[in-house]
């Protein structure tokens, strides 16, 4: 007997998936956890194993086609067993007006357009069941049909240049009435539930006309890129965001790096790295300030116990930020070796979701780049996030009075004001630069 085997759900938030590659074709016999094709969700790839075993009957989808989690994608079943399964292909397909249609129509005046999109006389069946399933309220269409009767060329027609939505988004817009917006944030554009209730306003300028010919290429923003570029728009126009800079005597830093990489292998400590120091040092820091551990949720504020700290990757397919969890209990030899778990699963393509949600606030470092201090962006609905820049020499005054060069360590802190003030944002940064200052010592308590 045929089994279909389904796009499988990958956490709360993901509510599609777009195949990359199949890894079997029809006619190959697959077992139970054979992985069948990999897909891309807009943080991460994911390797797809088949729930059933037999015979690979039927691909119901292609690469770059995007698949609704729970959606079958392929068929198994006995060696030549024929299946009839609702392809996307099929469900394209327009089938002719039935010719009883002109005898089931009402006999009302000619009108270009039906009153009320509930009614059974005024709606073809096929129309009524296109319209259910791309979300498009009937009362809207104009009525090309016999007797101003809407078809289904009415509803395709309606539909022509909107993206589609995710079964979540249709039961949420047939549930609530609300209205879908052109194109969603989902992957290539695909409505989501979200965009339902929180549809986004921003016009996106087009593009500048100039007289200057020249090659160009374009490429589609989606996946991660598109993801990132919504959550930095909401994070900017929902947040009051303020920035700080200071520096931190490095030497302790240097000195300390210098020992772990001279050190002993069997210690398994010649790997951490600088950030890794960085990181333990914020860790402990925000433990001790719960006003930066935070989320702002609008009509209040809510406080973490312990730190669970984001950290931004720099990926080949975008900005990613993995999380450490419980990152203020965690060895610094534990927090280093769990960071590069995750920003290796990042790196590869295997983050999972949970990997990448969860953080009450988050650090990330450009020092490598060359760079002392930026403004980092909030990743809200945290309250405050941590820039970390590279070390160079600045020239301070000893006991003596004397001039010397010290290395020092760029940190920018970028709060939300409205759940953070200025001055108890400075208190925590200084007390941050006096914990890294003295690494050696926190690292004691």
């Amino acid at each position: 007997m045929a089994v279909e085997v389904v796009m499988p759900k990958q956490g709360n938030s993901v509510e599609s998936c777009i195949i990359i590659d199949w890894k079997v074709k029809e006619g190959d016999a697959v077992a139970v956890g054979d992985v069948v094709c990999e897909a891309e969700t807009d943080k991460s790839t994911i390797e797809v194993e088949s729930t059933a075993e037999g015979t690979v009957l039927k691909l119901l989808y292609g690469v770059e086609d995007e698949v609704p989690v729970m959606q079958p994608i392929m068929v198994v079943g006995e060696k030549g067993e024929q299946v009839d399964v609702a392809t996307p292909e099929k469900v394209a397909e327009e089938k002719p007006e039935p010719v009883l249609e002109r005898q089931e129509v009402e006999k009302t005046p000619e009108t270009t357009r039906i009153a009320t999109g509930s009614s059974s006389q005024g709606v073809s069946p096929r129309a009524r069941a296109v319209a259910a399933s791309s979300g498009v309220d009937t009362a809207t269409l104009e009525a090309t049909g016999p007797k101003g009767r809407i078809i289904e060329r009415d509803v395709l027609k309606a539909l022509e240049g909107k993206e589609p939505l995710t079964p979540a988004a249709k039961a949420a817009l047939v549930e609530k009435g609300l209205q879908a917006p052109e194109r969603g944030s989902g992957i290539g554009g695909r409505v989501l539930s979200s965009d339902l209730s929180n549809p986004t306003t921003a016009s996106v300028p087009a593009a500048v006309s100039t007289q200057v010919t020249d090659n160009s290429t374009e490429t589609a923003v989606r996946g991660v890129r598109k993801v990132t570029a919504k959550r930095m728009h909401e994070s900017l126009s929902s947040t009051a965001q303020f920035t700080m800079n200071a520096y931190a005597d490095a030497s302790a830093l240097q000195s300390l790096r210098a020992r772990f990489k001279s050190s002993a292998p069997e210690l398994g400590l010649q790997k951490i790295t600088i950030n890794d120091l960085v990181l333990f040092a914020a860790s402990r820091t925000i433990r001790d300030f719960g006003y930066v551990n935070s989320h702002f949720l609008g009509d209040k504020i809510v406080t973490f116990e312990h730190v669970h700290l984001g950290c931004a990757v720099d990926t080949p397919k975008g900005l990613l930020v993995p999380v450490v969890k419980f990152a203020d209990t965690l060895s610094l030899k534990q927090l280093s070796d769990e960071f590069k778990r995750l920003a290796t699963a990042s790196m590869e393509g295997k983050a999972q979701p949970d990997d990448l949600t969860g953080g009450t606030f988050t650090v990330t470092n450009l020092g490598a780049m060359g760079i002392d201090t930026f403004t980092p962006v909030i990743n809200v609905p945290e309250v405050a996030i941590l820039g970390v820049g590279g070390i160079s020499m600045r020239a301070v005054e000893d006991a003596d009075g004397d001039m010397v060069f010290v290395p020092h360590i760029g940190l920018s802190l970028t709060i939300d004001h409205q759940a953070v003030d200025g001055a108890p944002g400075a208190r925590f940064l200084k007390v941050l630069c006096d914990n890294i200052a003295s690494i050696d010592l926190l690292m004691a308590r």
